[in-house]
Protein backbone atom coordinates (compact mmCIF):
# COMPACT_ATOMS: atom_id res chain seq x y z
CA UNK A 1 0.00 0.00 0.00
CA UNK A 2 1.20 3.49 -0.86
CA UNK A 3 0.47 6.26 1.63
CA UNK A 4 0.37 9.88 0.39
CA UNK A 5 0.46 11.38 3.89
CA UNK A 6 3.88 12.79 4.75
CA UNK A 7 6.69 14.82 3.24
CA UNK A 8 7.90 14.32 -0.31
CA UNK A 9 10.84 15.76 -2.27
CA UNK A 10 11.28 15.76 -6.03
CA UNK A 11 14.43 15.54 -8.17
CA UNK A 12 14.76 19.35 -8.26
CA UNK A 13 14.59 19.78 -4.48
CA UNK A 14 10.99 20.98 -4.17
CA UNK A 15 9.23 19.82 -0.99
CA UNK A 16 5.58 18.89 -0.50
CA UNK A 17 3.78 17.96 2.68
CA UNK A 18 0.45 16.13 2.53
CA UNK A 19 -1.76 15.92 5.60
CA UNK A 20 -4.11 13.10 6.51
CA UNK A 21 -6.41 11.83 3.75
CA UNK A 22 -10.03 11.81 4.97
CA UNK A 23 -12.63 9.10 4.32
CA UNK A 24 -13.77 10.89 1.13
CA UNK A 25 -10.21 10.98 -0.24
CA UNK A 26 -9.64 14.70 0.40
CA UNK A 27 -6.34 16.08 1.64
CA UNK A 28 -4.61 19.41 2.25
CA UNK A 29 -0.98 20.32 2.47
CA UNK A 30 1.72 22.68 1.33
CA UNK A 31 4.22 22.90 -1.50
CA UNK A 32 7.55 24.69 -1.40
CA UNK A 33 8.99 24.79 -4.90
CA UNK A 34 12.68 25.17 -5.61
CA UNK A 35 12.12 26.40 -9.18
CA UNK A 36 10.04 29.28 -10.52
CA UNK A 37 9.81 31.55 -13.54
CA UNK A 38 8.45 34.31 -11.28
CA UNK A 39 10.73 37.13 -10.21
CA UNK A 40 9.02 37.20 -6.79
CA UNK A 41 10.55 35.50 -3.77
CA UNK A 42 9.37 31.89 -3.54
CA UNK A 43 6.97 31.22 -0.66
CA UNK A 44 5.45 27.99 0.62
CA UNK A 45 2.01 27.63 -0.95
CA UNK A 46 -1.15 25.70 -0.01
CA UNK A 47 -2.42 22.66 -1.86
CA UNK A 48 -5.72 20.79 -1.91
CA UNK A 49 -6.38 17.44 -3.47
CA UNK A 50 -8.12 14.10 -3.78
CA UNK A 51 -6.92 10.52 -3.69
CA UNK A 52 -8.70 7.60 -5.34
CA UNK A 53 -8.62 3.95 -4.19
CA UNK A 54 -6.24 4.07 -1.21
CA UNK A 55 -6.14 0.26 -0.90
CA UNK A 56 -3.77 -0.22 -3.81
CA UNK A 57 -1.32 2.15 -5.52
CA UNK A 58 -3.65 5.18 -5.55
CA UNK A 59 -4.19 7.77 -8.22
CA UNK A 60 -4.50 11.34 -7.00
CA UNK A 61 -4.69 14.96 -8.05
CA UNK A 62 -4.05 18.27 -6.32
CA UNK A 63 -3.97 21.99 -7.00
CA UNK A 64 -1.31 24.40 -5.73
CA UNK A 65 -2.31 28.05 -5.34
CA UNK A 66 1.06 29.83 -5.57
CA UNK A 67 1.37 32.53 -2.89
CA UNK A 68 4.06 34.44 -4.76
CA UNK A 69 2.70 34.65 -8.32
CA UNK A 70 -0.54 34.96 -10.27
CA UNK A 71 -0.59 31.30 -11.22
CA UNK A 72 -2.07 27.95 -10.24
CA UNK A 73 -0.74 24.48 -10.99
CA UNK A 74 -2.70 21.24 -11.12
CA UNK A 75 -0.91 17.92 -10.65
CA UNK A 76 -2.17 14.42 -11.37
CA UNK A 77 -0.38 11.20 -10.66
CA UNK A 78 -0.10 7.84 -9.00
CA UNK A 79 1.71 6.54 -5.93
CA UNK A 80 3.84 3.41 -6.50
CA UNK A 81 5.70 1.06 -4.21
CA UNK A 82 9.04 0.01 -5.70
CA UNK A 83 10.48 -3.49 -5.28
CA UNK A 84 12.68 -2.25 -2.43
CA UNK A 85 9.55 -1.01 -0.57
CA UNK A 86 10.22 2.68 -1.20
CA UNK A 87 7.19 4.78 -2.16
CA UNK A 88 7.45 7.07 -5.18
CA UNK A 89 5.01 9.57 -6.71
CA UNK A 90 4.87 9.91 -10.49
CA UNK A 91 3.09 13.09 -11.55
CA UNK A 92 2.39 15.42 -14.45
CA UNK A 93 1.48 19.08 -14.05
CA UNK A 94 -0.20 21.93 -15.88
CA UNK A 95 0.48 25.53 -14.87
CA UNK A 96 -1.78 28.46 -15.74
CA UNK A 97 -0.44 31.97 -15.25
CA UNK A 98 -2.30 35.24 -15.49
CA UNK A 99 -1.96 37.13 -18.77
CA UNK A 100 -3.13 40.62 -19.64
CA UNK A 101 -5.79 39.86 -22.23
CA UNK A 102 -7.25 37.22 -24.48
CA UNK A 103 -4.69 37.92 -27.21
CA UNK A 104 -1.99 36.55 -24.85
CA UNK A 105 -3.92 33.41 -23.91
CA UNK A 106 -1.57 31.32 -26.07
CA UNK A 107 1.31 31.84 -23.62
CA UNK A 108 -0.63 31.39 -20.35
CA UNK A 109 -0.42 27.60 -19.97
CA UNK A 110 2.67 25.42 -19.59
Amino acid sequence: QCNLTGTWQNDLGSNMTIGAVDSEGRFNGSYNTSVSASESKIKESPLQGFQHNPKVQPTFGYTVNWNFSDSITVFTGQCFVKKDGKEVLKTMWLLRQKVNGLENDWKATR
